[in-house]
């Protein structure tokens, strides 16, 4: 999608809520905008609706008669919006609003988690407040797998490098 596509569309779906909420009526079921995705010859627009209240068949009658509502309500939306050329509007059906509160609700019925210690894992070294564990386990590693100081290329080291490349 490119920059222009998305302006277009954010500028679709802002009008197009305002239009809905002003002109139509759904009766028990609040309608709200989600996403209007901009085909590239802006040609196609998109509409991803989103249901709250009523069953499925009321989502489904909301959806079908947004659909065959669609020439009056492109009507509204470009006496509002002047775009060199429209795009036909096709409404859809977004869940994603039900799935975030079934994922909330599932969150809310996990257990507690168990309380979690301070007690420190390795050992630390100084009295400077720091975590020093990485430097215990320096300490572990035989002389064979530590590293000299002058294999990491730092500022401070790259003097010292030079003269080993010397050598």
């Amino acid at each position: 999608m490119t920059h222009r596509t998305a302006r277009v569309g954010e500028l679709i779906r802002h009008e197009l809520s305002t239009i809905l909420a002003r002109e139509h009526t759904f009766g028990d079921v609040f309608v709200t905008v989600h996403q209007a995705d901009v085909a590239a010859d802006l040609k196609n627009c998109t509409v991803h609706i989103g249901l709250i209240g009523g069953d499925e068949e009321k989502h489904t009658a909301v959806i079908d008669k947004l659909n065959r509502a669609a020439g009056a309500i492109q009507r509204s939306l470009y006496r509002r919006v002047i775009l060199k050329s429209s795009p036909r509007l096709f409404f859809k059906l977004d869940r994603s609003a039900e799935r975030g509160v079934r994922i909330i609700n599932a969150m809310e019925q996990l257990p507690a988690p168990l309380p979690e210690t301070d007690a420190p894992i390795g050992k630390f070294r100084g009295n400077d407040g720091l975590d020093h564990r990485w430097e215990a386990d320096q300490d572990q590693l035989s002389p064979s797998k530590q590293r000299r100081p002058s294999q990491f290329n730092t500022p401070l080291n790259e003097e010292r490098d030079s003269e080993d490349d010397d050598e």
